[in-house]
């Protein structure tokens, strides 16, 4: 452990630029406590993204990092839990996908309208299980590209989304294209 530990001191002296980790590589994943000692240690490291699925670690993390860490969340079926524990903000396919809505679920949570928040939730959590993770960032181009924006394939070899997918989205998606388009600005 003290080698990644190094590694991350060594990143933000090369560079100066304010480190906020991706926990989710299987490879490498860091337990809370190797989380808490990274942050502490290396002082560049300024948060964590907790990406594992594991919503503990989101409330471990939450209790006893430093109120100057960030602790944010990608665990995208647990967007509302880890917003009402008191996640500073989420880095993940739907915040891409649909980023207007996230933020109104988040600013929701912030108000203490938990009605509207699990409304919003459970809308996301549709949209989430019907978008395969084989091609995820092909279909959060198609979310996009239905919100306005040019669609783009994804890199090769990932497949782009295929009609039976762009359907199974668009079942499910119009609900939170109406969120949007309330919270969009008047033009």
């Amino acid at each position: 452990f003290d080698a990644t530990v190094a590694h991350f001191r060594a990143i933000y002296e090369e560079t100066g630029i304010p480190i906020l980790i991706y926990n989710v590589i299987p490879w490498n994943y860091l337990s809370v406590d190797a989380m808490l000692r990274i942050m502490d240690e290396v002082p560049g490291v300024v948060g964590m993204k907790q990406s594992s699925g594991d919503l503990k670690s989101v409330s471990d993390l939450l209790l006893k990092a430093k109120p100057e860490n960030i602790v944010t969340s990608g665990i995208d079926a647990l967007l509302y839990s880890a917003f009402a524990m008191g996640a500073h903000g989420a880095i993940s396919a739907l915040t891409c996908a649909l980023p207007s809505v996230t933020v109104q679920l988040y600013d929701a949570v912030q108000r203490g309208d938990h009605a509207a928040a699990l409304d919003m939730h459970f809308k996301l959590n549709e949209l989430w299980n019907v978008m395969p993770h084989d091609n995820l960032p092909a279909c959060v181009k198609y979310v996009q590209h239905r919100q306005g924006l040019a669609l783009y394939g994804p890199r090769a070899p990932m497949d782009p989304v295929s009609p039976a997918q762009k359907a199974a989205i668009d079942a499910v998606l119009e609900p939170l294209l109406e969120i949007a388009r309330k919270a969009a600005p008047a033009a």
